[in-house]
């Protein structure tokens, strides 16, 4: 039988490795813990932002956990660059960039420390992923643990989040609220720890690790500020121990039936477009085949069960205070929807966590019957045509399937087409195109939460067309076409679009067109230049050179 230590002991074991010995000494081992497993506590803990601030708090019971359960855990930090904060300027670059860079991070601390099991914590968009990106590639025993949403604001009696900041600037941008009322939003928006309380990316993401079995039943849900989070956190530390002891790795857990299950979830919990972004990176990360065009067949066959923000009603703790996504699961699992066979962290299978959940939904309404969805189809579709022949994402969230045919403004990053926006040159039947914030060549791929919600807030939201080889957030409501693949800086065809060129975006067929001949596209092309990358050094320069493009999940890898 292999020793739980088997890889720590490269570190650990004999005379030669005394000085190795010593330095943990340092940090607190005994000679009993050089025969016990190290398990790493990788937390995403950050003052920069209320999504990670409670996140090393979490670690440390966690720790208990572990070391309750026969292991030595040993904390480390990751790092996070939250959307909420970088939105709309510059950082937002760092945002995308920072998945890869925390899936590095992890994957360089464990190895190099020669880790025998992983925990990760993760709150902000990115940080979910990373962190669980890293578990695939090393394939060593892990648990996943969310930090948690965070709790509505309440502004004059009503709940407000980040995305009601966001959507003020347009209604006031417009004169519909007056400097008081946007100053009490912005005040109230965000009362304390935990990620965006609605069904955007960071829940999204929670809910589809949860679905795909690397957290533990019931994880997503469980809000940042309550008291189940102490005795979640304690069993995670006991469940990565138990997978240890078992042999259980990630890659037993997320196998292709297990992505179909969070790609099932994401879309009937009416998920945000990066969880597309972000399944195509993990499948890459645990060598499962997963294409881009595979996410149409669920969102035929997926209707979207829970009324969630930004589109709908609920925030998170409306949907834990039902069941949770547990409950949605076993909706779904009763239906012939899930594969009920997947393994889990528990050890146990979907169907055997789902056992004792009851699929009542009386005397709700977060999450709706199959006979009656908000919708009966996913919210979140993929396109392909002319303009986006390697595919496009499309968000049906408040809006459902639609055809929108209308003249291309193009602009050349989102800030040309926020002041747009905001100076009333965007006008009702419009498809805004804004280019060269792919992957390459913003790069980053910034989301456009800032002019999504500033036409939102502008009354326009189901009047015109938002194009971009960009991302969007979870916050981000109308008629939105991202991740359009190829982008414009790999020569794609919206590089080549002009002002006034007809675009056809049709949900119905799923397709994104661009009303030119054939000849018109060769002479434009023939003309055309790539756009030099900004950044010639650092981080942002080596991205640009590695990144692969959205329709494969802008992988550096």
């Amino acid at each position: 039988m292999t020793a739980l230590n088997a890889r720590s002991r490269i570190m650990t074991g004999g005379i030669s490795r005394m000085p190795n010995r010593a330095m943990l000494r340092a940090v607190g081992f005994t000679d009993e813990d050089f025969d016990k497993p190290i398990v790493a506590v990788a937390s995403a803990g950050s003052e920069v932002s209320p999504c990670n601030v409670h996140l090393d708090d979490l670690a440390a019971v966690a720790k208990t956990g572990i070391k309750g359960a026969g292991g030595v855990p040993l904390k480390f930090n990751t790092f996070v660059v939250t959307d909420g904060e970088a939105m709309g300027h510059e950082g937002m670059k760092c945002s995308l960039v920072s998945r890869e860079v925390i899936a590095d991070a992890i994957e360089l601390v464990v190895r190099g420390h020669q880790m025998d099991a992983i925990l990760g914590l993760g709150g902000c968009d990115k940080t979910i992923p990373g962190t669980v990106m890293a578990m695939a590639r090393l394939d060593l025993p892990s648990v996943f643990v969310y930090g948690g949403s965070i709790a509505p604001g309440i502004h004059k009696g009503k709940p407000v989040d980040i995305v009601s900041a966001f959507e003020a600037v347009g209604k006031f941008s417009t004169g519909e609220i007056t400097e008081e009322e946007r100053h009490g939003i912005e005040c109230t928006a965000c009362p304390g720890p935990g990620a965006c309380g609605g069904m955007y990316t960071a829940n999204t993401m929670a809910a589809a690790m949860e679905a795909i079995g690397i957290s533990l039943p019931g994880n997503a849900c469980i809000p940042a500020v309550n008291s189940e989070k102490h005795g979640e956190l304690l069993r995670a530390g006991e469940a990565v121990m138990s997978l240890l002891r078992r042999g259980i790795t990630p890659r037993q857990i997320m196998t292709r039936k297990a992505f179909e299950n969070a790609i099932r979830v994401s879309l009937a919990v009416g998920g945000s477009t990066n969880v597309v972004l972000h399944l195509l990176a993990l499948a890459v990360e645990a060598g499962v085949g997963l294409d881009v065009f595979e996410f149409n067949p669920f969102y035929d066959t997926t209707p979207t069960l829970c009324d969630m923000k930004p589109a709908g009603r609920y925030a998170m703790t409306d949907l834990y205070k039902v069941g949770g996504v547990q409950k949605v699961m076993r909706v779904l699992l009763d239906a012939g929807l899930l594969h009920g066979d997947c393994l889990t962290v528990t050890g146990r299978t979907v169907a055997e966590n789902l056992e004792g959940v009851s699929a009542d939904l009386s005397g709700q309404d977060v999450i709706r019957p199959l006979e009656k969805p908000v919708s009966p189809k996913g919210p979140i579709s993929i396109l392909k045509g002319n303009l986006a022949e390697e595919g496009a994402v499309l968000k049906t969230v408040g809006i459902g399937e639609f055809l929108h045919r209308g003249p291309a403004r193009v602009f050349e990053s989102e800030e040309e087409a926020l002041k747009a926006i905001l100076d009333k040159a965007i006008h009702k039947g419009d498809t805004v195109v804004i280019r060269n914030e792919g992957p390459r060549g913003g790069p980053g791929m910034r989301e456009m939460l800032a002019p999504t919600s500033a036409l939102a807030g502008a009354g326009l939201l189901k009047e015109v067309a938002l194009v971009t080889d960009g991302r969007f957030s979870g916050g981000s409501r109308g008629m939105l076409v991202g991740h359009v693949s190829p982008e414009a800086r790999d020569g794609g065809m919206i590089a080549l679009v002009k002002d006034g060129d007809m675009v056809t975006v049709d949900a119905h067929r799923k397709t994104i067109n661009v009303d030119l001949s054939p000849a018109e596209i060769a002479r434009r092309r023939a003309a055309w230049q790539p756009r030099g990358i900004a950044y010639s050094t650092g981080a942002l320069a080596k991205y640009a050179r590695l990144v692969s493009s959205a329709s494969k999940g802008a992988v550096t890898g």
